[in-house]
């Protein structure tokens, strides 16, 4: 039997309340572990893109019932990593094949879970988290107090701007995580959730929240996008007025935040022509 076979027949088995934490066997844990190592190595991935747009990432909902049976049929343990000791299901990764591909991680506050991939040549700076699931491509930099969330895929050279969260989607198993394609740059304090794509090579400002809930303003193609910002983008966050601001207790006006999107090369937008952009 493939691994995946495997793990939806364990799968089955779990839903089915036939095996448990308490009940597991060496043969089901076996194959757990086996599943977490190709997802180290990089064999099986959370996710995929299936075509050419930036939309058209898909969740591999057996990698990631794979992920949850590790909570499900592992029990709590007290471990240790170093001089701390900490208590969960699974221990930390193992991180001597890091040095084999040229990726450094830094000293006191890198923490890698089991599970999660990091290619050659990558940078994890301290302090910052990876998250089981998570696949982080070649030479993409993790900057200090990042944090790269549960089946978050980073694309090779990506920037991840110091205190970026990169937000997690374990449940549901059919929701594409979060993902930031190749040469894609963030700044500091960037918070990217619920299955938020952000395309190729785009550079998104200092401090911007992407998430489907809020509007991006794409100038270029003149359109408004939720879920994703397009490929060779500049973003960054305005605010655009909130039907709220009709009520009485906002005398002043309501806003509530949005996403401008402007062509990577294009530098003549000015500000007024941006904020008149968002008007109309």
């Amino acid at each position: 039997m493939s691994l995946e076979s495997d793990v939806r027949e364990l799968w089955h088995r779990y839903d089915d309340g036939d095996v448990d934490a308490a009940s597991a066997s060496v043969d089901e844990l076996d194959t757990l572990d086996a599943f977490l190592t190709a997802l180290e190595a990089g064999e099986v991935r959370a996710a995929e893109k299936t075509g050419s747009a930036v939309t058209s990432w898909e969740a591999n909902e057996w990698v990631k019932r794979g992920i949850l049976l590790n909570f499900g049929l592992r029990e709590t343990l007290t471990r240790e990593y170093g001089d701390v000791r900490y208590h969960d299901v699974l221990p930390l990764r193992d991180t001597e094949d890091l040095a084999d591909r040229g990726t450094r991680n830094t000293p006191d506050g890198t923490v890698i879970r089991r599970g999660a991939y990091l290619g050659a040549d990558c940078i994890m700076m301290s302090p910052s988290f990876v998250n089981i699931g998570a696949y982080v491509d070649d030479g993409t930099l993790v900057d200090s107090c990042d944090t790269v969330g549960s089946c978050a895929q980073i694309g090779a050279n990506v920037k991840l701007g110091a205190n970026t969260l990169i937000g997690g989607v374990l449940e549901p198993v059919e929701d594409a995580p979060v993902v930031v394609e190749d040469g894609a740059a963030l700044g500091a304090g960037c918070r990217v959730t619920s299955g938020f794509v952000v395309g190729e090579n785009s550079i998104v400002g200092e401090n911007t929240l992407l998430t489907p809930r809020i509007p991006v303003y794409d100038l270029v193609d003149e359109e408004i996008h939720y879920g994703h910002l397009p490929a060779n983008r500049r973003a960054f966050t305005r605010f655009v007025e909130s039907s709220i601001g009709d009520h009485d207790l906002f005398a002043g006006g309501a806003y509530k935040p949005a996403v401008v999107a402007l062509d990577i090369e294009d530098d003549t937008l000015d500000a007024t022509r941006r904020e008149e952009a968002l008007r109309e």
